[in-house]
């Protein structure tokens, strides 16, 4: 259990790692908050904290308008969910600021939630998946020049220039080019990124992982690949399975996964699935289980190297005297998951 100190410390920090532990109420104003609320911290006298959002509204405070605790922690808004899905049915569209304001959506708005979600502006994520798309019409043996216009690119040249700035050569170069699609999957935990190739998904972790960048670039080097967002038939069965999961009816993820790692790190991942739901295993288990007990600190290693959270799942590994270890999702949503799966068996 925290103390109020520790809690307290941590909201002053902003530290995004305490989110979903406590809840800040702030006595003067009435308002409870997330840990990592932007908005000025009060005195240290003048907070309460509780566990939940229900506990704080059955005090009588209300959500903050800044860091919306009500909602699920970095949650795509609706209507850019509608936008996404139009793109996804058509990657021809372009949404202008007109569009957008017809819409009643501020473009000023749009823009500040892609650059901060997808370091991008929102035209720049139209283009990128107006390039993926075109990029698999090319594989698959479409022309260049019918591929440019289906695209909604009004010149060959233009075209021609994107893909060049996004892949490093022109389209009819392109054969030796490998494409990694990227999605955000909303989950009661909060957003998540995840990666796609033909094989199956290759990369899911949570948009607030510390180390997400330095996972990207890996794993586009490893496959000497462009990660660009666009649509993926894998990421339509991953989302129904994760839902059916976090509802409690599904058990076991059957959605094609490609972990490309060393031989050793594939030994471990595959242990890591072998592990019952509602079950834990720790490194030392695990690594009896590979018949190499003495490697396990080469077994931490390797499930700290995995990249697709809860489809392999490494939260079911715990320390040998029974605690909670590192989980590069943070290890509230470690203990959320193994208490969730308990409940569930």
């Amino acid at each position: 259990m925290l103390t109020d100190a520790e809690m307290y410390r941590a909201l002053v920090a902003k530290d995004a790692s305490f989110e979903g532990i406590f809840i800040a109420a702030v006595k003067t104003t009435g308002i409870f908050c997330r840990p990592s609320c932007s908005a000025r911290k009060p005195k240290q006298e003048n907070v309460e904290f509780f566990s939940t959002t229900k506990e704080a509204i059955l005090h009588g405070y209300r959500p903050c308008r800044i860091c919306n605790p009500l909602e699920l922690l970095n949650e795509t808004p609706v209507y850019i969910k509608e936008l996404l899905y139009e793109l996804n049915a058509d990657p021809s569209l372009k949404f202008k600021d007109w569009d957008l304001i017809k819409r009643g959506i501020e473009p000023s708005k749009i823009r500040r939630w892609f650059l901060k979600n997808h370091g991008i502006t929102f035209h720049a994520y139209q283009r990128m998946f107006r390039i993926n798309s075109a990029f698999k019409k090319i594989r698959n043996g479409e022309t260049i020049t019918s591929t440019a216009f289906d695209a909604g690119y009004e010149s060959l040249s233009g075209f021609i220039y994107s893909f060049k700035s996004v892949f490093g050569v022109s389209p009819s170069n392109s054969r030796e080019k490998q494409l990694i699609d990227l999605t955000r999957v909303e989950t009661p935990l909060g957003t998540m990124f995840a990666c796609a190739v033909e094989q199956g998904v290759c990369l899911l972790e949570f948009s607030d992982r510390k180390m997400l960048e330095t996972e990207f670039k890996a794993l586009a080097k490893r496959l000497n690949a462009t990660i660009i967002q666009g649509a993926n038939a894998h990421f339509d069965i991953l989302n129904r399975q994760l839902s059916e999961y976090f509802e409690g009816k599904r058990k076991e993820f059957t959605v094609p996964l490609f972990t490309p790692g060393s031989e050793f790190q594939q030994s471990a991942w595959k242990a890591l699935q072998h592990i019952p739901y509602g079950s834990t295993r720790s490194y030392r288990e695990q690594a009896t289980e590979l018949k190499k007990p003495e490697a396990v600190r080469a077994v931490a290693g390797a499930n700290g190297m995995n990249r697709i959270s809860i489809l392999i799942p490494c939260h079911r590994v715990i320390g040998s005297d029974g605690n909670l270890t590192g989980y590069g999702g943070g290890l509230w949503r470690k203990k959320w998951l193994l208490d969730f799966e308990k409940a569930n068996q």
